[in-house]
């Protein structure tokens, strides 16, 4: 997925926008937030225990 552009994105989020409807949008993205968060903090955890047992 290389560079999307401004263009691109405009596209995305209008499609969104059209497929969801806009009271649903910020919802997903509120989900979509809270998800990749959620996946940040337990990818950091797996390196962290990695880091703690070379030691």
């Amino acid at each position: 997925m290389g560079n999307i552009g401004i263009s691109g994105a405009v596209l995305i989020f209008v499609l969104a926008l059209i497929v969801f409807g806009p009271k649903k949008l910020p919802e997903l993205g509120r989900a979509l937030g809270s998800t990749l968060k959620e996946f940040k903090k337990s990818t950091k955890g797996l390196i962290d225990e990695d880091h703690e047992k070379e030691k």
